[in-house]
């Protein structure tokens, strides 16, 4: 019977596999087709050159540079701002601490969209429309990494902290010199989340920029899309390019990412 529930098992998983990577392989043999290919057909030959113009017309290296930029910005402000709200909604005791915490866990339900003219006024005020701060601000803090370094840190034994608080360590050095290196795989997954979900963001960039040379990667794949009608291979070999960044990321961090989430929330005595 066990050996029986193995292999459906591995057949599961299998199918699973399969469903997931199907998409995949069709843009990538797309990506290599001659022009004029339609999408999901066999071609008829195999060719590279829809990558080099892909990488010309998308302007691709410009773009990398600036999704680059802004996704590791947006994810260091994040990373620091989620480390001192997580570590004062998990450790220390204040008047409120739970009308706070449910006011976090509020903002995962209101959409970015919603609140759009309000951040775009107050941007304007600022005078940082068409600046790299436009596509920073905004999300430089975020409630899901609040919650996730939150719970994250209930896991971590108090006595630990107690025992850097008797050898004279302050709150902000027990934050960072226990809590954060314990707290590796939750950085690392809240890191991938959120460099994955700038890097992926069409919005920001197309509401608050104008200017050429503050394109993102998601702009120069809009600049793909025609009205009517698509060169499918030219543009899958423009989705192949901007996918390999987060693919090979993810493929870096992914054992301690299935560690922060398998641990996250799991109280140790």
């Amino acid at each position: 019977m066990q050996r029986l529930w193995s292999w459906l098992n591995g057949g599961l998983l299998l199918i699973g596999a399969v469903i997931v990577l199907w998409p995949l392989a069709i843009m990538v043999l797309t990506s290599l087709a001659p022009a004029g290919t339609a999408l999901g057909t066999i071609p008829a030959g195999w060719t590279l050159e829809h990558y080099r113009e892909a990488w010309t017309r998308g302007r691709f290296l410009l773009a990398f540079a600036n999704s680059t930029l802004v996704a590791l910005a947006v994810t260091a402000a994040q990373i620091i701002t989620s480390a001192l709200a997580g570590y004062a909604l998990a450790r220390l005791s204040f008047r409120g601490r739970q009308l706070v915490l449910l006011a976090v866990l509020a903002t995962l339900i209101i959409p970015f969209q919603l609140l759009v003219i309000p951040v775009f006024l107050v941007l304007k005020w600022g005078h940082l429309i068409n600046t790299y701060w436009a596509l920073i601000l905004p999300t430089a803090a975020n409630g899901f990494g609040i919650f996730l370094l939150r719970q994250y840190f209930q896991t971590i034994p108090v006595e630990l902290e107690e025992a850097a608080a008797l050898d004279g360590a302050n709150l902000l050095q027990i934050l960072w010199e226990v809590m954060l290196p314990l707290a590796r795989p939750a950085l690392v997954t809240l890191f991938l989340f959120t460099f994955i979900g700038e890097w992926n963001d069409l919005f920001k960039p197309l509401i608050f920029t104008t200017r050429p040379e503050l394109q993102t990667v998601q702009l120069a794949l809009a600049s793909f899309q025609e009205q009517f009608t698509n060169d499918w291979p030219l543009l899958m070999a423009a989705v192949v390019i901007a996918t390999v960044p987060v693919v090979l990321l993810f493929l870096v961090g992914q054992r301690q990412f299935i560690q922060g989430i398998a641990t996250t929330g799991v109280k140790q005595e």
